[in-house]
């Protein structure tokens, strides 16, 4: 009786919310637990054309942040709060968030692996948990995006709180580098 209660407050499909939410708090765990117990190498990875592993983590972040304000845009035009008349939206939406992702990996990767997640500084803590759950969000988004009975509301919160994380790390990161170094490329 108790199950058929939930059932019928929360509905069958927030119910089936709960697995891609549970793997996608795996992934933000595992990835900050592997931040904390990695030894951090000082240098992971060095991308053609910049000067350094910084200018590159700063201008991908720069990247995915601006596709993730396309992100935007496509979705609100997508769930009808932006009223255009665009028939390929939904692959502006699909490609300009494979695109973003793709530019966070390389830096996720140098941020994971040479430097390793630190607590110790502000800015700093706040860009190592705002990474993990970004990762943890968009796994959730695209294991939820593959489920039918989905409510439809979830996509929206998701795809909201996956652009907030990448803000938030564009500001620890890019804004920081940018204020203090200059637009070093």
């Amino acid at each position: 009786m108790y199950d058929t209660e939930v059932t019928r407050r929360s509905g069958p499909g927030t119910i089936l919310l709960l697995l891609p939410l549970g793997v996608g708090a795996l992934v933000a765990v595992a990835l900050g637990r592997y931040g904390t117990l990695h030894q951090p190498t000082g240098f992971a990875v060095g991308v053609a054309g910049f000067s350094g592993a910084l200018p590159m983590k700063a201008w991908l972040t720069t990247g995915a942040f601006l596709l993730a304000g396309v992100q935007l845009f496509s979705s609100l035009v997508m769930w009808g709060r932006i009223r255009l008349d665009i028939p390929w939206v939904y692959g502006l939406h699909r490609w300009s968030g494979r695109l973003a992702f793709l530019l966070t990996l390389p830096v996720a990767f140098h941020c994971l692996y040479a430097l390793g997640a630190r607590y110790d500084d502000t800015r700093v803590l706040v860009h190592s948990l705002a990474g993990c759950f970004f990762y943890g969000i968009f796994t959730t988004k695209m294991l939820a995006l593959s489920r039918r009975g989905i409510p439809p509301w979830a996509f929206p919160i998701l795809g909201g709180l996956a652009f907030t994380a990448l803000v938030a790390l564009w500001v620890t990161s890019s804004l920081w580098f940018f204020t203090t170094a200059g637009l070093r490329w």
